[in-house]
């Protein structure tokens, strides 16, 4: 199974390789006034980072909530293993 999972991995990293060497074409993107002049590659490299960052910290959020609430449920796991468990008796039936 690993071998399936590195070649998987190395017929990516190929197909990535043969794309970048292939859009190695100079580009230009105007960013509000001023130009940027770059290999397109790097401009997809480039977007691509903003976008990786974008979708981290938007899911910050919900990430840092979800740590806390495991924090406040871990201590009361702790709180209910530490207290004994208090038994109740039924009531006895009447007697007739």
């Amino acid at each position: 199974m690993k071998f399936i999972v590195w070649l998987i991995r190395v017929l990516v990293f190929v197909l990535l390789l043969v794309l970048a060497l292939d859009n190695m074409h100079s580009a230009t993107l105007n960013l509000l006034t001023h130009p940027w002049q770059a290999p397109l590659i790097l401009i997809g490299l480039a977007f691509f980072g903003v976008g990786l960052l974008a979708g981290l910290v938007s899911a910050l959020p919900s990430l840092v909530r979800l740590k806390l609430e495991n924090g406040r449920l871990r201590r009361d796991l702790r709180t209910a293993r530490e207290t004994p468990a208090v038994t109740v008796e039924p009531p006895m039936p009447p007697i007739v």
